[in-house]
Formats: C-alpha cells, sequence, structure tokens
C-alpha cells in the first residue's frame, strides 16, 4: 500500500471510531466533511518520509504524529473558511463546511477537530511512550501561539506583519512540526530536519500567494483573488509575480540541499521535487505569460 493510501486508511479508522460511539449526528458528519475526501496529504507524507530516513523503528507512532498533523490542518481550514475569516464557500472543490453545515457546526467540528488529532496521537505512542511528550510538543509548537498556524491567522488581525514571519507560521509551522515530528517519532535528531520543513513550508505558502493570482476556481476548488480582497500580505504583492515565482524555486532548492546524507534521501529529493511541480506547475505559469490581453484583465491586479 503506497503511503497515501495508509494514510487515507488511518484517517478513516481514527474517524470512524467517533461515529461508532455516538453523539450528535450533524457534528460527525461536519467533521467527516472536513476531512474526508482529503487534499495531497504532504503532511503526513513528509512525516512518514522523515521517519522513515531515521529508522522508523516504531511505524504506528509515526502515522500517529502525521495522522495528528492532518487532522489539525483540516481542522485549520475549516475556522480559515469561516465568514470571519475568508468567508470561502468552497474547499476542494465542495462546499467549505460551513457552506455545507453552518457556522455553528463549523466552529465545533474544528474544535473537535483539534482535540481528536491529540487524541490520535496519544493512542498510537503505546509502544514509544518516552517519544510522545517530545513529539507532541513539537506538534504544539506547529499549531499554537506564538509561532503557529493560530499565530499565522492572529497575524491577519493585526496591523502590520512581515511577510516572512506571516507565512513562516500561517504555513511552514505545520510543515516544521511535521519534519521533525517524524524525526523525533523514529528517535532521530528533529533539529535536524527543521529548515526542510521550514523552507517547504513557506514554499507552499508563496505558491498559494502565486495560485491566488494566475489560477482559477474551477482547478483550485477555492475561490482566487482573496489576498487582494482581503488585504493580506502575500509574496506576489510584495516580490510582483515574477519574483514570486523565483522566491519559490529557491526555497524548493533551499529544501532539497538541506536534506542529510540518509536512507531516505533520494525519495525525500524526489517527493518535494513532485509537489514543487504539483504547486506551480511550468504550464499554468506558462500559460498565464501567454493569455490574451482579455484574460490578464480578469486577474487580480498585484
Amino acid at each position: 500500500m503506497s503511503p497515501k493510501l495508509s494514510i487515507e486508511s488511518a484517517l478513516e479508522t481514527v474517524i470512524k471510531s467517533y461515529e461508532d460511539q455516538g453523539g450528535p449526528q450533524l457534528l460527525a458528519q461536519a467533521i467527516r466533511h472536513a476531512v474526508i475526501p482529503g487534499g495531497a496529504r504532504i503532511r503526513p507524507q513528509l512525516c512518514l518520509a522523515v521517519a522513515s530516513a531515521c529508522g522508523n523503528d516504531d511505524p504506528r507512532l509515526a502515522m500517529g504524529a502525521g495522522v495528528a498533523l492532518e487532522i489539525l490542518h483540516c481542522g485549520s481550514l475549516v475556522h480559515d473558511d469561516l465568514p470571519c475569516f475568508d468567508n470561502a464557500q468552497l474547499r476542494r472543490g465542495i462546499p467549505s463546511v460551513h457552506a455545507a453545515y453552518g457556522e455553528r457546526l463549523a466552529v465545533l467540528a474544528g474544535d473537535a477537530l483539534i482535540v481528536m488529532a491529540f487524541e490520535a496521537l496519544v493512542h498510537a505512542a503505546e509502544q514509544s511512550l518516552n517519544r510522545l511528550a517530545p513529539v507532541m510538543k513539537l506538534v504544539m509548537q506547529g499549531v499554537g501561539t506564538p509561532h503557529g498556524i493560530i499565530a499565522g491567522q492572529a497575524w491577519e488581525c493585526e496591523p502590520k506583519v512581515s511577510l516572512r514571519t506571516y507565512q513562516k507560521a500561517k504555513t511552514g509551522a505545520l510543515f516544521s512540526a511535521a519534519t521533525m515530528a517524524g524525526a523525533a517519532a523514529a528517535g532521530g535528531n528533529p533539529e535536524v530536519w527543521q529548515t526542510l520543513g521550514d523552507s517547504l513550508g513557506e514554499a507552499y505558502q508563496v505558491a498559494d500567494d502565486i495560485r491566488d493570482v494566475i489560477g482559477d476556481m474551477q482547478s483550485l476548488g477555492k475561490p482566487v483573488g482573496k489576498d487582494i480582497e482581503l488585504d493580506r500580505p502575500s509574496a506576489t504583492r510584495q516580490f510582483g509575480l515574477d519574483g514570486a515565482v523565483g522566491y519559490f524555486d529557491e526555497l524548493v532548492a533551499k529544501a532539497i540541499r538541506s536534506i542529510p546524507p540518509c536512507q531516505g534521501e533520494e525519495f525525500l529529493k524526489k517527493l518535494v521535487l513532485h509537489e514543487s511541480e504539483r504547486l506551480v506547475p511550468n504550464a499554468l505559469y506558462d500559460r498565464h505569460l501567454h493569455a490574451p490581453v482579455e484574460d490578464l484583465k480578469k486577474r487580480p491586479v498585484v
């Protein structure tokens, strides 16, 4: 079974275990809607890949860390889409949770997913309880304040923030948590893997900024032009489109250079390169460069 299929299976197991215990049915449906079907599952894939590179002597704990990170990510998207933030009606090509189930259930579903994530991590640590605390600390740092994804969202409420601080918290923090928690779950040194997570996470946010300008709602499965509409910091607004694409390429190269010599080195490099092309396909950028003037006028101004 491929890593992605294994992750999907593990997520389904966690979600179903809660459904089988009863409780409010609409809340259970909203939780499932938030997690399944999902996106690329890159955070748990990255976590498992680093754990494998470090020996992965406790696959259950590594998977538990990856699943926790993905559930936390899904919960953050539920909250991000709320009317008080992005007011997004679509997520991954289907109605966002608040659009499908209402704001109250969306708030509760996002909260429930946070708790569910940490419960899943605790249940996965039976074989290596001595590693649970460091893994959990890394996951919590990627989520909370002052530098996790919650802080990243909160920076949008501040009158001024540096682009890198904002992007490192909003997106990069959970990627750093993925690489470092993967190492810690396997008994490795998390610090060795921080740069990979930092660089790839920032690249993801830059890519999101680029696609917000040159992407389209049908292919992305969510609204575009939100950075301009909500006056958010973005790489395209600060560097221009060409500068943002160049910066994205630099971050991808930095991520690859940071991978230390290990048994999974080539796989990790391929994973990063594959993700970079998926995020900002050369064909998409080329199509933008050669688009008719009438089409370019429809794009958000950066």
